[in-house]
């Protein structure tokens, strides 16, 4: 089963509030989706975002896909970096 990281649209029309979850690529934006790992509000200013970098981690190291707007959000939160760092530090082993 192919895992992506993607956002999925909630809230009312012309408000939109994302919850970023985890989810069989093959599941449409909206439907089934294994877990949330944290949320975005792109309505605020600054937009809000809220992660749980625990979850976030543990999906990538599963071998997750970030889409291309979850995984700039997650560069803006430092969770790729940290990715990054914790792969080169395993392949250095």
């Amino acid at each position: 089963m192919a895992v992506k990281l993607r956002l999925k649209r909630m809230g009312a029309k012309q408000r939109p509030f994302y919850r970023i979850v985890a989810a069989d690529s093959r599941s449409p934006r909206d439907g089934r989706f294994l877990e949330v790992v944290g949320t975005y509000n792109p309505i605020t200013s600054p937009a809000e975002v809220k992660i749980d970098e625990e979850k976030a981690l543990h999906w990538l190291n599963e071998g997750a896909q970030p889409t291309e707007t979850v995984k700039n959000i997650f560069s803006k939160e430092g969770i790729m970096k940290k990715y990054a760092d914790a792969k080169a530090k395993k392949a250095g082993k």
